[in-house]
């Protein structure tokens, strides 16, 4: 998991101006645990991120760019996605029990049972 977010040193500034804005602190302990639980990634650019297996149960990721990031076996349960771009994710095996998905972009979406999804592409 050394190796889990190479875009999360430069995520913390890239949306320090915008409304949705990450915590700091919390992109930094997703680098550092590949755990996040209850954090306040909104707005977070996650693209290519290496986040396998990942525990971000109940996180906030409004608004956050998840384009092409591994999600397989990733903890999303009771996370909020609300607008997130998941444009190329794998979310292979991801546990998305009681995620809030509402305006997500799903194009070439890999879901949790192996389907792709091509909605909004």
């Amino acid at each position: 998991m050394k190796l889990i977010l190479t875009a999360l040193t430069v995520a913390s500034t890239m949306f320090a101006s915008t409304a949705f804005s990450a915590d700091p602190a919390d992109l930094q302990k997703l680098k550092d645990t590949g755990a996040c639980v209850k954090c306040d990634l909104s707005g977070a650019d996650l693209s290519g991120a290496g986040l396998s297996g990942a525990n971000l149960m109940f996180a906030n990721l409004e608004l956050a760019n998840l384009r092409n990031a591994n999600l397989t076996g990733a903890f999303l349960e009771g996370a909020n996605l609300e607008g997130a771009n998941l444009e190329g994710a794998d979310l292979s095996g991801a546990d998305l029990r009681g995620t809030y998905m509402v305006e997500v972009l799903f194009c070439n979406t890999i879901m949790p049972d192996g389907s792709v999804i091509y909605n909004g592409c």
